[in-house]
């Protein structure tokens, strides 16, 4: 399929992006998205919560009463979980909730996520940018040329370009990727993708 291509001033060029149907025009999987958005999610916790257990407690280890006699439940620590000051029965420890998925997954994820952005006419090819140092105010020039204010933004670009990343870093809804590091989570999470013209034919190289 055909895409129009639009400059920096948010013009569309007689030039047209042909966008794979293998990736950006297949039948979504569901599935796939929710695997794919859950490991991303997964990797993005720390891991890092601990609490006390008995044995870490500072505290006697005399046993507080005798065995029988006293009608009561017996009890062989001031430390145990049961008691207050007591150390966490079965608490958190530091782990890590990553799991395996197999490469042909998160591809068919990404894919389904571009081709769910094309279906609900969300993604907007863009020649690639050259700034010569970063200009904030230039980027902001050109959300506003795409009328995509107010609107979360994934720019998607061939290759990294230090300038463009500084150029949108302190704009709250805008987030600078690479073609080799976008996720499924990120293409999902913005309202508008927007892709360079280089970064297309990487997309199809890595995802084919």
């Amino acid at each position: 399929m055909k895409a129009k291509i639009y400059n920096p001033q948010g013009e569309a060029t007689a030039a047209k992006a042909t966008l794979a149907d293998d990736v950006f025009g297949i039948t979504p999987n569901d599935h796939a998205i929710y695997l794919d958005v859950r490991l991303h999610l997964a990797n993005r916790r720390q891991g890092t919560h601990k609490t006390k257990e008995r044995n870490e407690i500072a505290g006697s280890t005399k046993k507080l009463k005798k065995q029988k006699g006293t009608g009561g439940a017996r009890a062989g620590s001031a430390k145990s979980g049961t008691r207050v000051g007591g150390g966490r029965i079965f608490g958190p420890r530091p782990r890590s909730y990553d799991f395996k998925l197999n490469t042909k997954v998160r591809r068919l994820a990404r894919k389904s996520a571009f081709s769910y952005k094309v279906q609900n006419d969300s993604l907007v090819v863009l020649e690639d940018l050259n700034y010569s140092s970063p200009k904030t105010k230039e980027f902001l020039n050109l959300v506003s040329y795409l009328k995509l204010e107010n609107q979360k933004v994934l720019l998607v670009l061939g290759s990294k370009n230090d300038n463009v990343y500084l150029s949108a870093r302190n704009l709250n809804k805008v987030k600078v990727v690479t073609a080799d590091s976008v996720n499924t989570f990120d293409i999902l999470n913005a309202h508008k993708v927007v892709m360079s013209v280089s970064a297309i034919e990487k997309i199809v190289n890595i995802l084919n």
